[in-house]
């Protein structure tokens, strides 16, 4: 019979009996890995009570580092003390069973706790202070005879009538049948959904809510649901399922008719803006295209849009990432539409964001300012701020004779701190036309 091998630094005792040493052998023993705790007392004989540890150190300190990582991040989103998210529960745990539908329903626990860190870090903008000069200059560029705002039932009314007597006159020409009205199930259901939308914090939404992107009469639907009745929070949520489920000008109409008035509303009555219905504008942003179209430009044609509606709306440009073309095509159309005093803090953010702008853009933007040059009012600083934001990030894209231009236009309209600083970059800067003239001497 060959001999047993035994492990290194353990095994049964020599000295004592056969017998002993064969039970001994037979007895079930825990193995840690090597190196591991409970590797260390096996490989020294002992039973330190490193059995019951089958995690080695190098595996343990990835584990730890990996779960400090998750909550550094919690709490640089949601701050400190935040419990850890669904999301990242099932990461650890494995998925379950509604593990779907809690990544799709539920968000951040405790969105007020959130708000108040964000507050604190300076990530939250829907607290402004405004300054009562800087006000007093915008809303002399306001329109003074705005159109008279309707509530926003009326506008989606107004909408899904027109939609409805369209189709209906259609349709009669066609078979001669009026068009059928909802199912009265139907309209139950939504209006039980508009009374939980009315009441809602947190936690899953009805399924019914969530087929409405889908469906081709939504806007509809969404009328019985009453949007101007929705909590802050519901806002936010339809936003989320709006935005990844509509297209683009669907999406737009969301923007404009529902969310948009929403956030105008809630400044005017709080002079600041709702953590939820800030995240909701940051949400939207998901299709940029609808957003610019949806809200920032209707914002600004409107001649109404305050300082502080600015300010607030416009963060969101700052600390988002939005890609270049849809950037380039809401410059063009702010440079291009009449000043109302709010286009300078959209084109400074935008403009503060260095894309590499085609010359179009730049010249519309170099037109904008010198329009200004028979303008007989005193114009505010945010629009020395602007045009000192567009020398700065693009003197070397502009020609010899647009550089002229803006030096005489400093003439008319000056400002004792920022004109020094316009003038020295635009001075001290190369020109695009001398560029390509250098280019084309040495080919």
């Amino acid at each position: 019979m060959p001999k047993a091998r035994r492990a290194r630094g353990s095994g049964p005792d020599p000295a004592l009996p056969l017998a002993e040493q064969i039970l001994q052998d037979a007895a079930p023993r825990a193995r840690g890995r090597r190196g591991g705790p409970a590797g260390a007392e096996e490989q020294r004989g002992g039973d330190g009570g490193g059995g019951d540890e089958f995690v080695d150190a190098r595996l343990s300190r990835r584990i730890l580092e990996q779960a400090r990582r998750q909550q550094e991040e919690l709490e640089a989103e949601h701050g400190p003390g935040a419990p850890a998210a669904p999301r990242q529960r099932g990461a650890l745990l494995g998925p379950g069973p509604d593990s779907e539908d809690e990544e799709e329903d539920e968000e951040w626990p405790s969105l007020e706790k959130a708000a108040a860190a964000a507050g604190r870090s300076g990530d939250y903008g829907g607290e402004v202070e405004v300054d009562p000069e800087d006000e007093k200059a915008i809303e002399m560029f306001m329109n003074k005879n705005p159109p008279l705002r309707r509530t926003l039932a009326d506008i989606i009314m107004e909408k899904i009538t027109e939609k409805q007597t369209e189709v209906e006159t259609a349709l009669s020409e066609i078979s001669g049948c009026p068009m059928p009205q909802l199912d009265p199930r139907v309209l139950e259901v939504y209006r039980g959904v508009r009374e939980v939308l009315s009441k809602y914090r947190s936690g899953k939404l009805p399924k019914a809510f969530k087929i409405i992107p889908a469906l081709s009469n939504w806007e509809q639907i969404l009328y019985i649901t009453e949007p101007e009745t929705w909590t802050a929070a519901a806002m936010y949520q339809a936003t989320r399922i709006f935005s990844s489920n509509l297209k683009e000008r669907m999406a737009q109409r969301f923007y404009n008719l529902v969310l948009l008035p929403r956030i105008r509303d809630d400044i005017a009555e709080y002079k600041r803006l709702n953590f939820h219905l800030y995240m909701a504008l940051k949400k939207a942003l998901f299709k940029p295209a609808a957003w610019f179209k949806g809200i920032l430009i209707p914002l600004c044609e409107s001649g109404t849009c305050t300082l502080r509606e600015a300010i607030i709306i416009g963060s969101i440009l700052s600390k988002c990432s939005i890609p270049v073309l849809h950037s380039s095509a809401a410059l063009l159309k702010l440079a291009e539409m009449p000043y109302n005093g709010a286009n300078s803090i959209f084109l400074r953010l935008l403009i503060d964001k260095k894309y590499a702008l085609p010359f179009r853009v730049l010249d519309a933007l170099v037109f904008h300012f010198l329009a200004f040059r028979r303008e007989q009012r005193l114009l505010p600083v945010l629009w020395h701020q602007s045009l000192l934001a567009l020398a700065q990030r693009y003197k070397e894209d502009l020609s010899s004779e647009q550089k002229e231009a803006l030096l005489e236009l400093l003439k008319f309209h000056s400002h004792p701190q920022i004109s020094p600083e316009i003038r020295r970059e635009l001075m001290n800067s190369k020109t695009r036309d001398v560029e390509g003239e250098q280019a084309v001497a040495m080919e």
